[in-house]
């Protein structure tokens, strides 16, 4: 894990859980060298920047030596506008209208642990022993610019987080007008870009294609991180599959506009940079203010996309995720939104959770339509007050009948938003996100709090921690169901308007920190429109996130296995609902979907009192089985053997630990005339271990299971799964 520096050669080597991240200084310019498998201290490192003078257009800063040219050096956070051509890190606008700057090396620090980032959410450790943390500051005397970059590496993950802050010291303003997390020149360009994107209800499946000279970015500019694209990017050997070969995988913490993307040059290196997104954003630094860039955090693996996905899974579950519900199981819920919509009382409430009980399920969750007049999606947003005609004993009353069913009580809210048509929006028509003199383009019938303004968090803070603190509430789900639009702030002066978005981002990680630390008894689930904020920014303060609105069965296998391949199983929401299904009207029996549904925290959003007597016991039986296995489903290493985006079946496992225990999911969608005989080879397990198949005297060697696979018979009829336990015999 240490951080070395030479000042002899000015190289800061930074070794991580088996992976070197490697700086040199050039004439004061931090160049990145290397990124990839451990390096031993002590290995010349010297020659590992290779540099040779190119042609007249790519010119040179330093006249006594050819050799450099800033098109070509490959850097750690460059600039635009002094010889490099290529996607800078940060650009500035100083008074006098001029946009050159150009960062030096000033200084450093090596500290034990990790610093935290004021405002911002980041990985953390609980323990200074965990990592070291390099601050390397860079400094522009001329523009009075004075950066200062992050990175720390980790005892017990491949994995660098960094960051970037910008501060002014000269005595006058300046503009950032781009301010990424992170930039890394690779030296080639042979790598395929993996990125996640979709739409609602079809969110986060898999993209992969080669990279050729230009840019192959994604990004968001609807002010979250969306449903269309994830704040994360990858690039693997063509060559890598999920077993094995080289990957780099780039995830940002912040659930804002971001960007992400890899150019490749004219010769052939591959310059990657991620962070908040430059378009339609420019940030005023006063004379002694700083800029907090969210944090980027960086995995290389040589175990394929699976290595990748486990380092991000472990360090997100346990250094990302905080509180006292990161480590423990889950409950199972009900939701009743797909069972009643907006048509319920506080009667049929309760025989649904009665229902529930008598199921074993633990957690009922009261979705939208408890408050104001919201019999519809068009009204009622922000006045967070109980409907009495739904409701004429209160939310206390319906939680306590809740509770003497044997199930705790949770409740919907979208706190972020407001309706024209409600009280809040008729005493306050300036609290929205808006333009003078422009139209209000609403979404679902509804405008955006202002959340950068601190009256309007105030407001927010008041109602719910009083109802949190009246009403026995075990569990919230906070949803934000649509996109900025006339990004704008009554509060703000003209030229702070276009730090409006990220100050809105701002301003509701303060608001989440508040309610999170002073109601720590209380899950949260994120939520918008299902997958449409689901970051690292929102797992910070809500341990897990609806995964989707889409809640069939088969369409869940490609979202969830997309998911996964940044986002830990413990954090996705996943519920078996009725069919057909609400969504794309398919039916599937409920066996699959409960198999599905399993394969994440596990719930029910349907009417539980139409369920048949046959019905009951599948759910009753689907209950007790989760309620065995959901620590290892939550807490277990995952692998992915098959991929629904490859073929017509999906399988993944989990694998405990101690590799004693594993939990084997096989799904079949469409049945197949003549097929096959299906056979899964297996991964993660001891090969010197012999495992028990589930309830049955067969017993086979981890090493025959992994090489030679587990024969997957009976398959007939369209949407089948098989769910495996193994357990490994005493030896």
């Amino acid at each position: 894990m240490p951080i070395y520096y030479d000042e002899a050669s000015g190289i800061f080597h930074l070794q991580s859980h088996q992976t070197s991240y490697v700086i040199q200084l050039v004439r004061g310019l931090p160049a990145h060298v290397y990124f990839g498998p451990q390096l031993r201290q002590g290995s010349n490192l010297n020659d590992l920047l290779h540099r040779v003078e190119r042609s007249s257009f790519c010119p040179n800063p330093f006249p006594d030596d050819k050799t450099i040219s800033l098109d070509t050096l490959p850097q750690e956070y460059p600039q635009y506008g002094t010889s490099d051509f290529r996607s800078p890190a940060y650009q500035i606008k100083l008074s006098n209208g001029t946009r050159i700057s150009e960062l030096v090396y000033r200084s450093h620090r090596i500290t034990a642990g990790k610093p935290d980032l004021e405002g911002l959410p980041a990985v953390y450790t609980e323990q200074d022993n965990e990592a070291e943390t390099l601050e390397l500051v860079l400094h522009d005397a001329k523009a009075g610019l004075s950066v200062t970059l992050y990175y720390t590496v980790f005892e017990q993950f491949s994995a660098i987080a960094r960051s970037a802050r910008l501060a002014n010291e000269a005595g006058e303003a300046l503009q950032l007008e781009r301010a990424l997390s992170a930039s890394i020149d690779l030296p080639d360009a042979r790598y395929d870009a993996l990125y996640l994107s979709g739409a609602w209800a079809r969110e986060r499946h898999i993209q992969r294609r080669a990279l050729a000279p230009g840019v192959t970015g994604i990004n968001s500019r609807r002010g979250s991180s969306s449903h269309q694209f994830n704040p994360f990017l990858a690039l693997l050997r063509p060559e890598t599959n999920e077993r094995q070969g080289e990957v780099y995988g780039f995830s940002l913490i912040y659930s804002g506009n971001f960007a992400a993307e890899a150019e490749v040059d004219q010769f052939g290196t591959t310059r990657v940079s991620l962070g908040i997104n430059s378009f339609d954003f420019s940030w005023r630094l006063e004379p002694g203010e700083a800029f907090q860039t969210p944090e980027a955090v960086l995995v290389y693996s040589a175990e394929g996309l699976g290595g990748m996905s486990r380092t991000f899974h472990k360090l997100y579950r346990t250094r990302l995720c905080r509180g006292v519900h990161r480590d423990l199981e889950r409950p199972i819920l009900v939701n009743n939104w797909e069972a009643t919509y907006f048509d319920f009382n506080a009667d049929k409430i309760e025989a649904i959770a009665k229902k529930g009980g008598e199921l074993g399920i633990e957690l009922f969750v009261l979705d939208d339509g408890w408050f104001g007049k919201r019999d519809s999606d068009n009204s009622s947003l922000g006045d967070w007050f109980e409907d009495r005609r739904k409701l004429p004993n209160g939310l206390q009353d319906l939680a306590e009948r809740v509770k003497r069913q044997g199930l705790q009580f949770g409740l919907w809210f979208e706190p972020e938003m407001i309706s024209p048509d409600s009280d809040l929006y008729r005493s306050h028509p300036d609290w929205c996100l808006h333009v003078p003199n422009h139209r209000r383009t609403e979404a679902r019938d509804q405008l955006i709090l202002d959340m950068s303004r601190a009256d309007v968090r105030e407001y927010l803070y008041g109602r719910l921690s009083e109802i949190f603190t009246n009403v026995p509430i075990s569990y919230i789900k906070w949803d934000m169901n649509r996109n900025m639009t006339e990004i704008g702030s009554a509060l703000s002066s003209p030229e702070r308007q276009s730090e409006t978005a990220h100050r809105y981002i701002l301003g509701l990680y303060e608001l989440m920190e508040r309610l999170t630390s002073e109601f720590p008894h209380i899950l949260f689930e994120s939520c918008s429109g299902g997958g449409g904020r689901f970051d690292p920014g929102m797992l910070y303060y809500m341990p897990q996130t609806w995964t989707s609105d889409d809640t069939d069965g088969v369409e869940r296998l490609k979202i969830q296995y997309g998911t996964s391949i940044v986002y830990p199983v413990s954090t996705m929401g996943a519920h078996v609902s009725a069919v057909p299904n609400h969504q794309v009207g398919r039916k599937t029996s409920l066996e699959f979907r409960g198999d599905v549904a399993m394969s994440g925290n596990f719930g029910y959003e349907l009417d539980l009192t139409t369920f048949t007597p046959e019905e009951v016991e599948i759910a009753k039986a689907q209950i007790a089985s989760y309620k065995e296995i959901r620590g290892l489903v939550q807490q277990g290493d995952l692998y992915r053997l098959l991929s629904p985006f490859e073929g017509n079946e999906t399988s993944w496992m989990f694998v405990s630990e101690d590799r004693r225990e594993a939990l084997l999911f096989y799904f079949h969608v469409l049945a197949e005339p003549n097929a096959p005989l299906k056979r899964v080879k297996l991964e993660g397990l001891d090969p010197l271990l012999d495992y028990q198949l589930g309830d049955t005297d067969t017993i086979y060697g981890g090493d025959r299971l992994m090489a030679a696979g587990l024969p997957i018979t009976s398959i007939r009829g369209d949407f089948e799964s098989r769910v495996v336990h193994l357990r490994a015999i005493s030896q």
